[in-house]
């Protein structure tokens, strides 16, 4: 039915355990395949890299290659998006998986036969377009199982819930990166992306196997409006603001990985990157666990400035050590300002547009990604292995610029008509976002 939710006051929320989320019934059957479906995330654009560095011989090029894959991911992501919402999950998730698995292996096979560097960026564009929206999808079941289910609806879990996936998100981000470079570097480097390819495939189609536990679909109603997402400015907002944070992890991983090289370590970047990830993870395990009394726009304003903060430093480490405690407070700011951002825009969207919503943030992490990457790789290319790093404190304090002169457009609306199973459910959640 259609209830109407109200902005209510700034009320405590109520602290709902790791422990108590992970018993909700059904749970692990979609975790547990999502885990090793979302590993590859963090290993694409790195095994890019690696891969065209090695047979390329140029950070510019490496970066962009891998930001062509980025770029495509980011603008196909949120139509595959919205394409489960109304389809169903499993409908995208198995042709998806099969189109990355081809188009990484056209990449491969261009890479090793030095193939013109055009022919790269056709091969880096589908593997990107098709890489699986894991995070999103698994969001979205969270959202149907804490909200639809009265036998398990919880506005608190599901804050807990946002927390739980950037944790997840951040671990990906550790085991990623060690995992592509140790295995790039340890047995070849097309090695790296032949696993990430694996992975997508066996994790992918383990997930889309799991539809109890699937959203319902929204099918198209004829004569009725289209849904859209980017409708909400709020949604445009911190869109924006997260591509600030993908130019972080972008420009990250292109410059720790020549300073690595220029340090004579080159084997040493996935677990300084890692470090910055494990800062991230850290973090969102132990945010996840307070019962926050702060609306939640201003936390994440405050975790957004502290991610200026930290960036603002990694230029100046005169070494790896250095580096990578640079990198680990660097990243105690990022999951805090991810976990924010996903508990907001789910009080912005209405429910047949979430998976949508919650594709747009994580392409925009992906667009920022390939920005952060291309200009780090030129700077580097062009001015030496510190100038990489230069890109995100810039980055991110653009996101932060607009994040302060727009915070009013992450209000949701006072009155918002939405169609939900429980009546209780919306006027909550839309209270956990203001406090």
């Amino acid at each position: 039915m259609t209830v109407t939710a109200r902005r209510t006051v700034d009320t405590p929320q109520a602290r709902v355990g790791y422990g108590a989320l992970l018993r909700t019934p059904g749970a692990w059957t979609f975790l547990a395949p999502a885990l090793a479906a979302r590993l590859p995330y963090a290993m694409l654009s790195l095994g890019i890299v690696l891969l065209v560095l090695d047979t390329q011989g140029s950070y510019g090029t490496a970066g962009t290659v891998a930001a062509v894959s980025a770029v495509a991911q980011a603008f196909v992501g949120p139509q595959t998006g919205r394409l489960a919402d109304r389809f169903g999950q499993a409908a995208v998730l198995v042709p998806s998986v099969v189109v990355h698995a081809l188009s990484v292996g056209a990449l491969i096979a261009l890479a090793l036969g030095h193939a013109p560097v055009w022919t790269l960026y056709l091969a880096a564009a589908p593997a990107g377009a098709s890489v699986p929206q894991i995070g999103a999808m698994v969001r979205s079941r969270w959202v149907a199982k804490l909200t639809g289910d009265p036998a398990t609806a919880s506005p608190q879990k599901l804050n807990t819930a946002f927390a739980f996936e950037s944790v997840t998100d951040e671990f990906t981000f550790v085991v990623g990166p060690v995992l592509a470079t140790a295995i790039a570097t340890g047995i070849a480097p097309a090695a790296g992306l032949i696993a990430e390819a694996a992975l997508t495939v066996v994790g992918g189609l383990a997930f889309a196997a799991q539809r109890r536990t699937a959203p319902a679909r929204h099918p198209h109603v004829p004569g009725a409006g289209r849904v859209s997402a980017l409708a909400s400015p709020g949604v445009r907002l911190l869109a924006g603001s997260f591509l600030g944070v993908g130019t972080v992890f972008g420009a990250m991983q292109v410059s720790v990985t020549a300073f690595a090289k220029a340090a004579g370590q080159p084997g040493a970047n996935g677990l300084v990157y890692g470090i910055f990830a494990g800062g991230s993870m850290l973090a969102g395990v132990l945010y996840g666990m307070v019962a926050w009394r702060r609306p939640a726009r201003q936390r994440m304003l405050g975790s957004y400035a502290l991610l200026v903060l930290g960036c603002s430093t990694l230029w100046a480490m005169p070494n790896l050590t250095a580096l990578a405690v640079a990198g680990l407070v660097c990243g105690l700011a990022i999951a805090p300002t991810l976990i924010t951002g996903y508990t907001l825009v789910e009080t912005l969207v209405a429910d047949g547009a979430k998976t949508e919503a919650f594709t747009w943030l994580t392409g925009a992490i992906g667009l920022g990604l390939a920005t952060g990457s291309t200009v780090a790789g030129q700077l580097i290319d062009g001015y030496g292995t510190s100038a990489g790093f230069a890109v995100p404190v810039a980055g991110a304090g653009l996101g932060l610029v607009a994040l302060v002169a727009l915070r009013r457009l992450l209000v949701p609306p006072a009155t918002a008509s939405r169609p939900v199973a429980r009546s209780a459910v919306p006027a909550q959640l839309v209270g956990a976002s203001q406090g």
